[in-house]
């Protein structure tokens, strides 16, 4: 039986050095939820128009999600599936959107939808708004990359660019798949769940994110061990601000800590067993001896 796990979750939100906010984030983890739910986007197409899409996106993609939630615990509905009808009509939204407001032609938005069912991370990702992992000190991103940048990438592992014409290459963000009323280029959703681990750290952003390198990204998470999730949230934002970058994008991150859950039944059956061995210690003795054993083990592994 997968282990059972429970999430500590925590978000921040900037416009970074922009006049306006074109990020969005709804997110669900609700305590002892079967299914939990995160929906980020990036919106595109300037002040009123990307701001709107991506407003557009988070909610009809959290909507659906949580419309088809029970199904998919249940089983009755596959994870992938209902993701991937979600990003479409979300997409349909935007089309008749601008059908009917011609003016807000070219808007758009990327989307990153989690959903978590048990021990099994699914997602879907249109666009360049980066899935992290980070597990045994690495840092891995889990999602495809929808932009110029991974060509740009490759250039740059063939020698046909070197690293400083990659990194600073003027078509680096330029998009190759969005939501944007058209036909959806490139979607990134796996028909398997990524199998989650307690000690996970689990990162979902806008790619605003990534004026920080990976490296620093890594190096913030490794200071934080036992941090909850609102300080490596705020940390993370502590660095972009450091940058005094003054093109820094709007930056959204939702961190999202995996705990191994520590089972009721488990502690219940451990104290009847060691009140049975020994006799002559009050059952209601043992239950305190067990909750200090709980909180040094509380203490050692940090705050929840």
């Amino acid at each position: 039986m997968p282990t059972a796990l429970k999430f500590d979750t925590a978000a921040a939100i900037s416009k970074g050095a922009r006049d306006y906010q074109e990020d969005a984030l709804i997110a669900d983890f609700a305590a002892g939820a079967d299914v939990s739910i995160a929906v980020l986007a990036d919106g595109m197409g300037g002040h009123a128009a990307g701001d709107v899409a991506s407003k557009v996106v988070v909610t009809e993609v959290f909507r659906e999600l949580t419309f088809k939630s029970d199904a998919i615990a249940s089983g009755q509905a596959d994870a992938a599936e209902v993701l991937a009808q979600a990003a479409h009509l979300a997409n349909t939204v935007l089309a008749h959107l601008i059908e009917d407001n011609p003016a807000q032609r070219g808007m758009g938005a990327t989307l990153l939808a989690l959903l978590i069912k048990g021990n099994a991370l699914h997602w879907i990702s249109v666009g360049d708004s980066p899935l992290f992992l980070f597990r045994n000190n690495k840092l891995t991103q889990l999602n495809e990359d929808h932009s110029l940048a991974t060509h740009i990438d490759f250039l740059v592992s063939t020698g046909a660019l070197s690293a400083k014409e990659g990194a600073e290459h003027p078509e680096r963000n330029v998009l190759t798949s969005v939501l944007s009323g058209e036909k959806i280029a490139q979607i990134d959703c796996p028909d398997a769940g990524f199998e989650l681990r307690g000690g996970d750290v689990i990162l979902a952003a806008s790619d605003g994110l990534q004026y920080l390198s990976d490296d620093e990204i890594a190096k913030t998470l490794r200071s934080l061990p036992l941090a909850r999730s609102s300080e490596v949230s705020e940390r993370l934002m502590d660095g972009l601000r450091a940058l005094e970058d003054p093109d820094l994008d709007n930056v959204t991150v939702l961190a999202i800590q995996v705990r191994a859950a520590v089972r009721a039944s488990v502690e219940s059956s451990l104290a009847s067993v060691q009140a049975d061995q020994n006799p002559k210690l009050p059952r209601w003795s043992l239950s305190r001896v067990m909750g200090k054993t709980d909180c040094r083990a509380a203490a050692q592994a940090g705050p929840r």
